[in-house]
């Protein structure tokens, strides 16, 4: 058996131990100790994953959403810490419903507060506590959420620079022409002579 398996044995055993049924699954994703929390544990959770000398998970490396619309919770908030002393990785997965809020860990972790901005502009997850929760990648009068998977491939505006008024302006997205049809066959089946072959067929 090797470490890296004994570390993430001893940490699902020491997560059932102090957080029992406040974590709703875990199990182990691409080599990593992987749980799944409910937003009211998510504080309790995240604060003992730090604190706790049992985890000592004190870096936040990543925060990002998961969309899965055909599901009553239709997003994941996806956390990833860091155990430096022990290098050893975690991720705390909260499913949570479209327009719920998610507590914010900027309490705790001072760099999600971009992390959560990017959820927020991309998915539209909100982050309750989050102290400056504005679009981050976006544009102030973007419309929607991109990364959401009905999100229209065409977005919902354009904008353009004005000449007259000297500004920005946004408005509705306009198709130029309609979607052609592709068959998808491959450049060179419609060819009867391929490059070079010509010189083949001279007498």
């Amino acid at each position: 058996m090797s470490d890296d398996t004994v570390t993430i044995d001893a940490t699902a055993e020491a997560l059932a131990d102090a957080f029992g049924p406040a974590i709703l699954e875990q199990g182990v994703a691409l080599g990593e100790r992987e749980i799944v929390v409910s937003p009211a544990a998510l504080i309790a959770v995240m604060a003992a994953l730090r604190d706790d000398p049992r985890f000592g998970f004190v870096q936040l490396m990543d925060l990002c959403g998961v969309d899965w619309p055909e599901r009553p919770e239709r997003f994941d908030v996806v956390y990833h810490l860091l155990a430096p002393a022990a290098n050893t990785r975690i991720r705390v997965v909260v499913p949570v419903s479209e327009g719920v809020a998610v507590p914010s860990v900027v309490s705790l972790f001072p760099a999600a507060g971009w992390f959560e901005r990017e959820a927020w502009d991309l998915y539209g997850i909100p982050f309750e506590g989050n102290p400056d929760l504005r679009r981050l990648l976006t544009d102030y009068g973007f419309e929607g959420h991109p990364l959401r998977k009905d999100f229209p491939l065409t977005g919902h505006v354009e904008l353009r620079y004005d000449e007259e008024q000297k500004r920005v302006v946004y408005e509705p997205v306009k198709l130029t022409q309609e979607f052609r049809n592709f068959d998808f066959l491959s450049p060179w089946e419609g060819m009867t002579t391929l490059p070079g072959d010509e010189k083949a067929n001279r007498g």
